[in-house]
């Protein structure tokens, strides 16, 4: 007897409740009732002749067979949403919706004035803003449009580099101040800053680890407040917590930020990368080529005045 071909409905169902975990908080998320869901579930199991989930006192447990399924559910979701982007477009026009991805601090600190630029003078386009520092597979078209920090490593990609952006170690006045460092942060060198309360990462990512085998001093250092949010990081140097690694050019922003071990350098390359099947899409090239205005704007000047109006063509 062939099997039923499950519509996508049930394969929906199903991620929300792996990614939520009971059947309550995926109806909440689906905007579903709960025996809906449930039911979703109970047809996907009889379509696919499978056990998906079992019951235990802490609630439902996926079975491995489900989390077999999970890589393949949610490549359906990307080609699903990517369907609708494609679709919410006309030919020709610049209109419709771009997902775009970026880490996170990027995403919040640099992209917003860009983005608000081309929005101003694209009012039909729409975006969609993924903040990840985890690099989204572009090839399975989860994102259109990438802004990372690290070269791409994938075929099939137009990929254009922007710049080089500058990190360096940075405090705040009123810290060194408190720490008695007010009038000779000049002074401090790495046996001084280690005494200084630190704020840095948790886990050792391969990006981290690359910075830290071209700067040996990084990996002697302890850190006093551990995030893996770049965000957080910055937000907690601002408030007046300690040292933090920072870009430049959002350490001047802050106003009252003061470089520490100046020789200390860093150098992070920012691409933008687009899938080249979209090399054609006429919404997602142009917003390809702002983000690229923008963030070679950003690189050579900073956020003062950042404002990208989204003209010319692929690369320039």
């Amino acid at each position: 007897m062939a099997m039923h071909e499950p519509n996508w409905d049930l394969y929906r169902t199903f991620l929300a409740v792996l990614e939520h975990g009971s059947l309550s908080a995926a109806a909440r998320v689906l905007g579903l009732t709960q025996p809906t869901v449930g039911r979703h579930i109970d047809e996907l199991q009889e379509q696919l002749g499978i056990v998906l989930f079992t019951r235990s006192q802490s609630g439902l447990v996926p079975t491995d067979t489900a989390i077999g399924l999970r890589p393949h559910a949610e490549a359906l979701r990307s080609t699903a949403k990517a369907l609708q982007r494609a679709a919410s477009a006309e030919r020709g026009a610049v209109q419709g919706t771009v997902r775009i991805t970026a880490a996170e601090v990027v995403g919040i600190e640099i992209l917003p004035p860009i983005l608000t630029g081309i929005r101003n003078s694209f009012p039909d386009l729409e975006f969609e803003l993924v903040l990840s520092n985890r690099v989204e597979n572009l090839l399975r078209r989860d994102a259109d449009i990438a802004v990372r920090m690290v070269a791409p490593n994938q075929d099939s990609l137009i990929a254009q580099k922007t710049g080089t952006v500058e990190i360096g170690f940075y405090a705040t006045t009123r810290y060194l101040a408190q720490s008695g460092w007010a009038d000779r942060h000049d002074k401090i060198d790495w046996s001084e800053l280690v005494k200084l309360d630190l704020i840095g990462f948790d886990t050792k990512t391969a990006d981290i680890r690359s910075i830290i085998e071209r700067n040996q001093h990084l990996g002697n250092v302890e850190f006093d407040m551990r995030v893996d949010s770049n965000t957080a990081q910055l937000a907690m140097m601002r408030a007046g917590f300690g040292v933090a690694l920072c870009q430049s050019h959002l350490a001047a922003r802050s106003g009252d930020c003061v470089r520490l071990i100046p020789e200390f350098s860093v150098g992070l390359d920012t691409w933008i990368t687009m899938h080249e099947g979209l090399r054609d899409t006429l919404r997602c090239r142009m917003v390809f080529d702002a983000l690229v205005r923008g963030m070679k704007s950003y690189v050579r000047g900073g956020l003062k005045g950042l404002s990208v109006p989204p003209v010319g063509s692929l690369g320039d």
